[in-house]
């Protein structure tokens, strides 16, 4: 009894740090309203900049937080979520 008590919390212990795991891939840049804001022209970042606005902010920006961006939306479920912004990074050739 104690064996399947100890194997079942070690499963639950399992699946709930693969849990937060899977989790800590969003989070990121992308939803970092600090970050995103220079991009849209509301607060509630739901209207991107022009893209000659966008490519002003995109350059005024740090290289390693343009290729962290830039990485997330490699990744196709984040790139899905910000679909709009992604396009545009790509557009720019990521940091250039």
């Amino acid at each position: 009894m104690n064996i399947k008590k100890l194997c079942m919390g070690a499963m639950a212990l399992t699946m709930m740090t693969g849990a937060a795991i899977a989790g800590s891939t969003t989070g990121g840049a992308l939803d970092d309203p600090a970050k995103m804001s220079p991009f849209f022209t509301d607060a509630g970042m739901k209207t991107m900049r022009p893209a000659e606005e966008f490519k002003v902010a995109w350059l005024a920006m740090k290289e390693e937080d343009r290729a962290g961006m830039t990485k997330e939306c490699g990744d196709e479920a984040i790139a899905k979520a910000h679909d709009d912004f992604c396009k545009m990074t790509k557009q720019l050739g990521g940091a250039n």
